[in-house]
């Protein structure tokens, strides 16, 4: 019996719900119930009737269903697929962060840990991250991270002031700008899309910047027949399908590399799903103090978007 075909029969056996981030292999994407962002796994994890979650993404991804839907057996194929930007976090330096600035409000980045998360306001994608950012009092500073280049590019669009943490994706960082310039150079009329992770050099020759999600959409709805793309190369899967008429070019990277793969994301396999469903491990395993110091800051993402009232408090208090 192949892979696939464990998973097929294990997911019925188990009841389980199989959720892939856009940066999983296509063969894992197309064995899933459903395949999307960050904010897209969040919201299907939240409303899953099942009694298995397996997380195709990063631990930190199962650990937002976790908190979520804390009764769920959530898996994850892999417990050593991270983020840089998790690890570039640490709880006790983010405390101390927010401890000096105790009148601010903290929008999190999702790609953070459940402890980072226990300790901010409100967390936020970035297909949502404008609607939260909104949201939040005119009068209220802000302290925005871990993802420098998204809190930067949302401080400039919408006119807020923030205080920046100072990380960001090794990934979406390693984008040339040059040589994007080049390749923009080299293929007139093709628009140029790319996540808001990248940095501002690389930004600054987009003509569309958004999330995976608004990405895909655009390659959907735009007649082009060719388009420029920085962001993880796992989202060509479903724009090639969306769009088998178009050409697709990944936006080049520095140096002789070809390193805009996330090496976390790609440690997933479906031998390891199928593994995983029928052991039910690895599993998110978190105390339920720790679920419920880190629902608040979900809550409230979850509540935002959709278009529900919030309230903030007026001081941090660990």
């Amino acid at each position: 019996m192949t892979a696939r075909e464990r998973i097929l029969k294990l997911k019925q056996e188990k009841n389980a719900l199989i959720l892939s981030h856009f940066y999983e292999e296509g063969e894992i994407q197309d064995i899933a119930d459903g395949v999307g962002d960050s904010l897209y796994l969040a919201q299907m994890g939240e409303k899953a009737e099942h009694d298995v979650i397996l997380l195709a993404g990063v631990v930190f991804m199962g650990e937002s269903v976790k908190i979520l839907s804390p009764t769920k057996t959530v898996l994850v194929p892999d417990m050593d697929a991270g983020c840089s930007l998790v690890q570039h976090s640490p709880h006790d330096k983010w405390r101390a962060w927010r401890e000096a600035h105790p009148d601010a409000i903290c929008v999190t980045y999702i790609n953070s840990s459940a402890e980072v998360k226990a300790l901010s306001d409100v967390i936020c994608t970035s297909s949502n991250a404008e609607k939260i950012i909104n949201a939040i009092p005119k009068d209220r500073p802000i302290l925005f991270g871990p993802d420098k280049n998204l809190g930067r590019w949302l401080s400039k669009k919408l006119n807020r002031e923030m205080t920046l943490w100072p990380g960001a994706c090794e990934v979406h960082i390693l984008f040339s700008s040059r040589k994007l310039f080049e390749l923009k150079e080299q293929n007139p009329g093709a628009p140029v899309l790319a996540h808001p992770e990248c940095d501002e050099a690389v930004l600054k020759y987009a003509n569309v910047i958004g999330s995976t999600s608004r990405l895909l959409d655009e390659v959907k709805n735009n007649p082009a027949k060719k388009f420029i793309v920085a962001t993880e190369f796992g989202i060509f899967h479903q724009m090639q399908k969306a769009r088998p008429d178009a050409e697709l070019i990944q936006a080049p990277a520095q140096g002789s590399c070809a390193c805009n793969e996330c090496p976390y994301m790609k440690l997933n396999t479906l031998d390891k799903i199928a593994n995983a469903l029928e052991t039910l491990e690895p599993q998110i395993r978190m105390s339920t103090e720790q679920i419920e110091k880190s629902r608040l800051s979900l809550s409230r993402m979850m509540a935002i978007t959709r278009g529900e009232a919030v309230t903030w408090p007026t001081t941090f208090k660990a």
